[in-house]
């Protein structure tokens, strides 16, 4: 997909998160989201272009990255990963809520972070401490990571935010990735939300680059794309059962955020043969 782009509200439900590409052959290709995790990673081997905040940045070989809570951020994968990526609650390490929740890095990336050898070992003992079966791994893994991040704050430069505006995006991306299958316009937020429709759309199109129809359309297409892979309703019953008025629209959307039509895509990436199915 070419420009496909999904600004998501995830609640994670556990409190800590590991993956490395030793276990998993998940790239981090990730459409643009948020949560109220910390997620960090440090890249062993390949190429990533990474957004945050909608600034993007490419990740290359000995490179980390830290997206605070509430960061809109996302990944693309340039060159086959080796990784390590660490997502877990601000609250196992509530001596840095201060830096968390009141400020934010002036940059996300930390270059060349693997010549560090002491850091890269912390990062290691965190993985080490996670994946054992120790009674106490989850006060080791709290350790480890108070340990992490008196580190890393001597290595980034950090700002006072405006809270407000991070809460309104959350709030906004929150309702539209629940509600995103119904009708949805700006004077439906404005009702709900409580929030002036103009600022709304001022804040979609300043904080995350998109226009509201945009971001309305990409949830419905990535949605849209779900459904093509993983069942077998019609192209019209996905249509409608993401929101879509009419499968015109639909249609011109799809092509719009990722440059094929319904049909190809779901001949391409589907396990089912679809050949017979009704469009």
């Amino acid at each position: 997909m070419s420009s496909l782009r999904e600004y998501k509200y995830e609640n994670k439900k556990d409190d800590f998160y590991y993956r490395e590409t030793k276990f998993s052959k998940t790239p981090l290709q990730c459409p643009a989201h948020l949560h109220s995790h910390i997620e960090l990673g440090l890249l062993l081997e390949g190429k990533t272009q990474i957004s945050i905040d909608s600034r993007e940045h490419i990740l290359e070989a000995g490179d980390m990255f830290i997206c605070f809570p509430n960061q809109v951020h996302g990944f693309k994968t340039l060159e086959k990963e080796y990784y390590m990526l660490f997502i877990f609650n601000p609250e196992m390490v509530s001596e840095f809520s201060n830096q968390f929740f009141t400020k934010l890095p002036k940059s996300g990336i930390i270059k060349n972070a693997a010549d560090d050898g002491e850091l890269v070992d912390i990062l290691r003992h965190i993985a080490d401490a996670y994946l054992s079966s120790d009674t106490h791994k989850n006060l080791a893994v709290k350790g480890y990571l108070l340990i992490l991040f008196s580190k890393l704050f001597e290595k980034i430069e950090l700002y006072d935010i405006q809270s407000g505006d991070i809460k309104l995006i959350g709030a906004i991306l929150n309702y539209c990735s629940k509600n995103y299958n119904q009708p949805l316009s700006l004077s439906v937020l404005e009702r709900e939300l409580h929030i002036s429709k103009f600022y709304i759309s001022h804040t979609l199109s300043n904080k995350l680059h998109i226009s509201f129809n945009d971001y309305i359309n990409s949830l419905r297409v990535i949605n849209a794309c779900k459904l093509l892979q993983t069942t077998e309703r019609s192209i019209t019953e996905i249509s409608e059962a993401v929101g879509f008025n009419t499968l015109r629209t639909f249609n011109r959307a799809f092509l719009r955020h990722t440059g094929t039509t319904p049909s190809k895509y779901r001949t391409q990436t589907s396990s089912f043969n679809h050949s017979s199915l009704p469009l």
